[in-house]
């Protein structure tokens, strides 16, 4: 029953989430302070994230709610008046505050969001690192390197370009 309920949540991860997760789990096999701090310190970004994401959507519902409680008091007075009038009323005016409020403060937790996210890319930079550490402690230095595909370039009569196609691909055709 819990296999199958982290395989429904690996469904809706984003790549950068599986690679975290990976990470973390493969370095769940090394029992030392620094795996403790790392995990910890990468569980605590996470949440910090989750967090932000949640108030950026907030503060988005919040101004969603103050423009329509604005295009109510527009769309439906009694007495016409023009925009001086309409925006001198004290109902406008706190719904016009509430909704800039809100904007700042979503343009704020965007920042925040990815000043998480930087910290959390380095984290894992630090966790393939110690991850690779481990894995070499664990079973010997590394044979031999993959050897990478060769890119050769091609020339496309339709952009008049050249494209990098892999020798791989060019084989199968």
């Amino acid at each position: 029953m819990g296999n199958g309920r982290l395989c429904w949540r690996a469904d809706y991860m984003s790549e950068h989430q599986k690679d975290t997760a990976f990470l973390t789990q493969l370095i769940s096999y090394d029992d030392t302070d620094e795996r403790r701090n790392l995990a910890e310190h990468i569980a605590r970004l996470q949440r910090d994230e989750r967090c932000v994401r949640s108030a950026v959507w907030l503060m988005l519902l919040v101004t969603a709610l103050a423009l329509a409680g604005i295009g109510y008091g527009a769309v439906f007075r009694l007495h016409p008046m023009n925009l001086e009038q309409f925006m001198t009323q004290s109902g406008i005016k706190i719904l016009s505050a509430l909704a800039l409020g809100s904007l700042i403060c979503v343009v704020t937790f965007l920042g925040l969001g990815v000043s998480y996210r930087k910290e959390l890319a380095s984290r894992r930079d630090e966790c393939r690192r110690l991850a690779a550490k481990f894995l070499e402690a664990r079973f010997g230095p590394r044979a031999d390197s993959i050897p990478q595909q060769a890119q050769r370039s091609v020339e496309s009569p339709a952009f008049g370009q050249g494209l990098a196609v892999s020798s791989q691909q060019s084989a199968l055709s």
